[in-house]
This record gives structure tokens, C-alpha cells and sequence, in this order.
């Protein structure tokens, strides 16, 4: 991180800690920051700085010319691969064993190194997925009560 950290750059950073399973655009960023004193200009400086020191991440979605920023700071948040839904924008961590077994089956599977803290898996989490199946009406809700 930078030696210098301005108020504005501490109010952005504490906002994206407390938002870290979410994927944002600076616009969202900016809107939830407008009561804090920092100005927009602000935070999209402030965001391309937080990338170039690695404590953020910019993300595109499939389709969309917008940017969406994700925290990835912390030492914890390196160690894991990341899911990102694509339904309700939130990001997950996957689990270190799992992310372990991925990474070294890729590793001796295809002689490739994982960048963990830089992999993102998009794809539906659970609830989203629930949702698009019709709450209850699910595969997994129907397994569960022994109807096919």
C-alpha cells in the first residue's frame, strides 16, 4: 500500500473491506460514497491506484464494456480462488483445501502454475440458482424429499 493514505482513500479502502464478497462498479462505489466526503473523481483515482498496488481487482462481465472492482487485499483473500456469480454479483472464496487440490491437479495435469489471487470462476451461485429453478421446485430440494 502507498505510504501516504488520504481520508478519501481510507473511507474507499473501509468500504471495499466491508463489501469484499461484492463486485462493484466505481459508479455504485461512488454512489454509496457520496454522503463521505469524497468525491468521485476521487474514488475513480483512487481505484486506479488500489489496482496498480494490488489491493483491488478490476473484473468485466461477459458482455459489458463497464468495469466492476472487487477487494483483494488481505493476505486471507490471496490464498483462495475466487467464484464470482454471475447472477447476483457477489464473490465467494472457495475453501483452501479445495483450492489446494484444484490448484495442484492443474499444476501436474497441465504443468500450469494458478495465480490464486487473481483467479475468478464465474458461473451461478446456489441461491441465484434456486431462484432461476423456482425456489423449492429445485433438483436438490426434490432429492432431499425423494421426488423425481
Amino acid at each position: 500500500m502507498s505510504k501516504y493514505v488520504t481520508k478519501q482513500r481510507r473511507v474507499l479502502l473501509d468500504y471495499l473491506t466491508e463489501h469484499a464478497d461484492e463486485t462493484l462498479s466505481a459508479g455504485q462505489i461512488a454512489q454509496a460514497l457520496s454522503d463521505r466526503e469524497i468525491s468521485v473523481s476521487a474514488v475513480y483515482r483512487n481505484l486506479a491506484t488500489l489496482e496498480a498496488e494490488g489491493q483491488i481487482q478490476k473484473v468485466t462481465k461477459s458482455g459489458e464494456r463497464r468495469a466492476y472492482f472487487r477487494f483483494s487485499g488481505s493476505d486471507e483473500c490471496r490464498k483462495h480462488i475466487h467464484l464470482y456469480c454471475t447472477g447476483c454479483g457477489k464473490t465467494y472464496h472457495v475453501d483452501v483445501p479445495t483450492t489446494d487440490l484444484v490448484a495442484d491437479s492443474i499444476a501436474s495435469s497441465a504443468g500450469f502454475e494458478v495465480d490464486r489471487s487473481k483467479t475468478v470462476i464465474s458461473g451461478i451461485c446456489r441461491d441465484c440458482g434456486r431462484a432461476a429453478r423456482g425456489g423449492a421446485g429445485s433438483r436438490s430440494a426434490k432429492r432431499k424429499t425423494g421426488e423425481k
